[in-house]
């Protein structure tokens, strides 16, 4: 039996097994209301719910603080002997590089396919409610997070909600804290093993067989297949071996490039059509507000973007924090404020620059996908860069690559937290996990499993209700933590303008 077929045999017996129960899994997660002549899911309207809120609890925080937040990044308010193992810019671009991917290339497309261009302006409007929620978590991350003996930290929701809660709300809280975190923990290591680590496996490779030797090429081979899954696999399990400061030295230097690249793409494309930029802005914002534009908008920037897209900002999901809970600092506040810049990357910036390349390059595999009213993907995108950059599309395929492999990185990372959380945190434990990790690297080059991925899905966004649940009861303490992180900026100032020689003594804070 030849391995193609092994490989085929397995994919159809484990969806024949799991399809069932992946269908019934997404019927309640994504459980749908009619608004007007469409379908909203509840768990898309709770996360942007709850974006609104934490917006206006926190006072615009994401506007008030941004200038704020630039200056943590740079390290304006660091001090030396700060616990943790990374600093502000890597712990970014370590959770960052979670989120932007494939998602942002393909996603955007399926957005402005099924909702036309004014599904641009409710993207960018979920980003910045996003800003406020990632805001939150991300300070509740470091503030509850564990500092083990050997240097190392750990955190995120299954250290947060137990133990926050606990402080605020007694045994009571402890108990349901407890539960909050184990079914978070679970929810984060199933992802993490199907969505953040299999799915990206498979569409990297699936991405470098059509671009190298097409279908009758080595790479579309089952021999092709187990070396790039060997390749990719060992790769990782080398960055992971290092912990935290291993993967962060590679997405600090890895992201900023990644996203480099691809914005200069994109303005590229943009400045080479720039007479019909603003015919595209006047679509984007005309879309959005007509009636068919406010339900294709909805549907491809909230259901879509949120649900199909890698779930863009990944804001009240509770996997950024555990990257963020590794920074260097004593003010959990400071690593909150930056952590709201990542959906304004994410999604504010690199989603709007991949909106407006497509509607202003106007590709026709978009104007089919829309005609057709199918969901498009990472060909649009490709098509729009190759109208003004024919060999763009053999760079994106690199850019894809990179893209999964940083993702395959940082969610390695969270379903280690989630597996120690859950399994203990001893050398056995880690290597066990991380063995089982680069295993699934392989499977993802052979394998498809697309109910598991369906399953996985719904467990990212289950995983929200579980999260978004305690940030609700927990946002009084992060409160008290922007006002103390807030103090201590205006301390800092004021030694800042005393120390430069202010004779008069007058200080401005």
């Amino acid at each position: 039996m030849s391995l193609d077929s092994i490989t085929q045999s397995i994919d159809d017996a484990v969806s024949d097994f799991f399809e069932p129960v992946a269908e019934k899994v997404s019927e309640v997660v994504f459980y749908a209301v009619s608004v007007g002549d469409t379908e909203l899911p509840l768990i898309v309207a709770w996360l942007v719910v709850a974006g609104l809120i934490f917006t206006t609890w926190f006072g615009l925080v994401q506007i008030r603080k941004f200038a704020l937040a630039i200056k943590v990044v740079r390290g304006t308010y660091d001090e030396d002997g700060s616990p943790g193992e990374v600093n502000h810019f890597q712990a970014l671009t370590a959770a960052v590089s979670g989120t932007v991917g494939l998602g942002n290339i393909a996603g955007v497309a399926v957005a402005v396919s099924i909702g036309g261009p004014g599904a641009t302006f409710w993207m960018i409007l979920c980003g910045l409610l996003g800003m406020a929620t990632k805001f939150v978590e991300v300070t509740l991350g470091v503030k509850y997070r564990e500092e083990h003996a050997d240097g190392t930290v750990s955190g995120g929701p299954m250290h947060y909600l137990p133990k926050g809660l606990a402080e605020r709300f007694g045994n009571g809280g402890a108990k349901l804290g407890k539960v909050l975190a184990v079914l978070a923990s679970v929810m984060i290591l199933f992802f993490g093993l199907f969505g953040g680590n299999l799915l990206q496996a498979n569409q990297s490779y699936a991405q470098i067989a059509s671009t190298v030797g097409g279908e009758d090429g080595f790479m579309a081979s089952s021999a092709g297949a187990v070396l790039f899954g060997l390749v990719v696999a060992a790769l990782v399990g080398l960055v992971l071996l290092g912990g935290i400061r291993s993967i962060a030295s590679v997405t600090s230097r890895l992201v900023p490039a990644m996203a480099g690249m691809y914005i200069v793409a994109c303005l590229v494309v943009i400045l080479t059509n720039v007479t019909a930029v603003p015919d595209a802005i006047q679509a984007i914002f005309k879309g959005a507000f007509e009636a068919d534009g406010v339900t294709g908008g909805v549907i491809g920037a909230l259901i879509v973007g949120f649900q199909r897209a890698a779930f863009s900002n990944e804001a009240g999901l509770g996997s950024a924090p555990i990257a963020h809970s590794a920074v260097k600092t004593k003010h959990p506040a400071s690593e909150g404020l930056v952590a709201l810049l990542e959906p304004f990357i994410d999604t504010v910036v690199i989603c709007t620059m991949t909106a407006l390349t497509i509607i202003i390059a106007n590709p026709a595999s978009w104007a089919e996908a829309r005609a057709d009213e199918s969901i498009g993907g990472v060909t649009i995108t490709s098509d729009a860069f190759g109208t003004v950059l024919p060999w763009f599309p053999d760079v994106l395929t690199v850019a894809v690559l990179l893209f999964a492999f940083s993702t395959i990185l940082t969610w390695g990372y969270y379903g280690l937290k989630a597996w120690t959380y859950l399994f203990g945190k001893s050398r056995s434990s880690e290597i066990t996990f991380k063995i089982i990790w680069s295993v699934f690297v392989i499977l993802g080059s052979l394998l498809s499993l697309d109910s598991l991925i369906s399953l996985a899905d719904s467990a990212l966004f289950l995983l929200s209700v579980f999260n978004i649940i305690g940030l609700y009861l927990l946002a009084p303490v992060v409160k008290r933590e922007l006002a103390s992180f807030t103090d201590f900026v205006r301390g800092r100032s004021v030694e800042s303008s005393v120390g430069s020689g202010d004779k008069q003594g007058v200080t401005t804070v």
